[in-house]
């Protein structure tokens, strides 16, 4: 790996930076709770699509799954595809009933629709996620790449840095700051890494991958079998899709640009945008990781590929603007966890403490929480290069906080018996088996895939809420009201959208990701 960082890159990064960051602190709003925590409810699709792009891709997508497809092959792009029909079932059926609710948070919802005690444990569960998993993350990937170009440096040093120039705007700006920040770093991402895909393939990786694909090589499948160590085909199944629920349905930093949009309809095709985005990581991510292998053999670290790929292939001025852009996008990521995690405490916890707040104090409490939150990320953000990659890091966690919490949720909005009993004894019982399968997983399951651990923890909780729930009271109408999917709702939904043209049609759009994801697990199987 070599340096050759000209006066132009440096240049063309630091314009970069400070012309997003400009942009970002001239579009925030932070007048009312309203606009700080969900932008006035006002974006547009493509503003909730872009920014739902910018903000998932971070580290896991940036470095970790660039990484993964280094040293495991295409299978890591299986994450992104689940994610895709993952996103087409929220957008249809989840999101109808979190946007007709009026809720600023995800916790909000388990409160609607079953106690309080069920928002506190998620809402908890989430901010320790969003810090410890999300935020420090997105910290150490930014600085990863800062090490290479100056090796001397002090990761915590960098860490800080990063931190303190995400903060810059978040804390002032609130989520039109984020958002609007990620509208430019999305455009310009895509444009950099499809013009960095191409520099990869022309530099010999090309050739590497058609002969790969001609000799049939596991690399190039993304169905493997059973005894994979990367992702066994099972896991597409019964594995993925409780992870991506989670990720993409209740995940607040990601859910809280969808409920920023002006309308419904305008957040279903702001989903569907993204899944139409994500599918192209097959291309801009996963198959140049893949074509990296001829190009960078032996790497120490598989989380290198992306930053490898960035010094060593990139012309002069384009090499600075996807540094840039990859600072950039970090940074924004950091900026929206900040601003949800602010949100979780500021509306689930303070507005209860205090519920004569202001507009204005509760503005107030949700800077100093963003303030609070990076700078734990920024202490944690160094302890993660003691993980194998970023990807495994975020994907075994997770793998454990997700399956109770996903139940909870789908049993929330499809099932009107279950109750807040119920919910809240599969939370804790969840909680308190995915503590236990952590500490002793190699003695109960061996070598057993972490993928398949997830319907585990998943099945166990979703029964033991539907046992407790038929042992106690039905749950009050009020519980149920305007909380749960309606069928009747969704066939006149459906009849209505006839009359639309093709291009509203958000279940059409939904369709055709159905069809290209299906695609691309045939062609690659």
């Amino acid at each position: 790996m070599t340096m050759r960082l000209s006066i132009v890159d440096i240049a063309v990064v630091a314009v970069s930076i400070l012309g997003i960051v400009w942009w970002a602190l001239r579009h925030g709003r932070s007048g009312d709770s309203k606009s700080y925590f969900l932008a006035g409810r006002s974006m547009p699709w493509w503003g909730v699509g872009l920014s739902l792009f910018a903000a998932s891709i971070s580290s896991t997508t940036l470095i970790g799954q660039t990484g993964d497809a280094y040293s495991t092959g295409l299978a890591v792009f299986n994450y992104n595809l689940v994610g895709v029909f993952v996103m087409v079932f929220f957008a249809t059926f989840l999101l109808p009933v979190y946007i007709r609710t009026g809720i600023f948070t995800m916790p909000e919802y388990l409160e609607r629709r079953f106690d309080a005690r069920s928002r506190y444990y998620f809402s908890f569960i989430s901010i320790i996620g969003n810090v410890f998993l999300d935020a420090a993350g997105a910290l150490y990937a930014a600085a990863l790449i800062v090490k290479l170009l100056l090796p001397e440096a002090d990761i915590r040093i960098i860490v800080l840095l990063f931190a303190a120039l995400a903060a810059s705007y978040t804390i002032s700006g609130g989520l039109s700051s984020a958002i609007n920040a990620e509208i430019l770093q999305a455009a310009i991402l895509l444009v950099g890494s499809l013009l960095m895909a191409l520099w990869v393939a022309a530099s010999g990786g090309f050739d590497y991958f058609r002969e790969l694909l001609s000799a049939g090589d596991p690399l190039v499948r993304l169905i493997r079998p059973m005894d994979d160590p990367a992702t066994p085909w099972l896991a597409l199944a019964v594995g993925m899709p409780i992870t991506g629920l989670y990720f993409w349905a209740n995940n607040q930093t990601l859910v809280q640009r969808v409920l920023s949009a002006r309308s419904l309809n305008e957040g279903r095709k702001g989903v569907m945008l993204n899944g139409a985005i994500t599918l192209s990581t097959l291309l801009l991510f996963a198959i140049p990781g893949v074509m990296c292998r001829q190009l960078f053999p032996g790497l120490e670290r598989p989380d290198m590929v992306y930053p490898a790929m960035i010094l060593n292939l990139m012309p002069v001025g384009l090499l600075g603007l996807m540094l840039a852009v990859l600072f950039a996008a970090l940074t924004s990521t950091l900026g929206a966890i900040m601003n949800a995690t602010s949100t979780l405490f500021t509306m689930d916890f303070y507005r209860k403490f205090d519920p004569r707040a202001s507009d204005r104090r509760l503005v107030r409490v949700g800077k100093i929480v963003s303030l609070i939150v990076v700078v734990i990320a920024a202490l944690w953000a160094p302890q993660i290069g003691r993980f194998d990659s970023l990807l495994k890091y975020y994907q075994e966690i997770l793998s454990y906080l997700a399956p109770p919490v996903v139940a909870a949720f789908l049993l929330g909005v499809f099932s009107r018996r279950v109750n807040g009993q119920g919910v809240f004894a599969g939370l804790v019982a969840g909680l308190v088996v995915a503590v236990l399968m952590m500490l002793f997983r190699t003695a109960i399951f061996g070598d057993m895939h972490f993928l398949f651990i997830v319907p585990i923890l998943f099945l166990f909780s979703l029964l033991l809420m539907v046992v407790v729930s038929l042992l106690t009271a039905p749950p009050a109408d009020d519980r149920l009201r305007g909380n749960l999917f309606s069928a009747a709702a969704f066939r006149k939904e459906c009849i209505a959208l006839r009359r639309k043209a093709w291009w509203n049609n958000h279940l059409l759009w939904g369709v055709i990701l159905l069809i290209a994801g299906g695609t691309l697990l045939l062609l690659f199987s």
